[in-house]
């Protein structure tokens, strides 16, 4: 899965799952979702469940921080690394 399939994946489901469908297209990949609210607690659980079960990246805790949930940029930058980390791990024991 590329960094554009991730990213528009994660804003499909941000846009969907906590902005009403975002009429006014207001999300961007830069927008601060922690200052904005529309990552809490709750949304971020639901989240991680969707990037484990739909993009295929276990997120580990130390990785649940301001830092790699600031903006849709940067949880896929995170996505992408950790993917491509397990992935390779996983092919080292097959």
């Amino acid at each position: 899965m590329t960094h554009d399939d991730v990213s528009a994946q994660l804003m499909a489901f941000i846009r969907e799952r906590f902005l009403d469908g975002d009429q006014k297209d207001e999300l961007q990949q830069n927008t601060p979702l922690l200052e904005w609210g529309v990552l809490n607690s709750m949304n971020t659980a639901v989240l991680l469940t969707f990037i484990r079960e739909e993009l295929g990246a276990s997120v580990p805790a130390k990785y649940v921080n301001a830092e790699h949930f600031k903006d849709v940029r940067s949880i896929t930058a995170m996505v992408v690394d950790l993917t491509a980390t397990q992935q390779m791990t996983n092919v080292g024991t097959e």
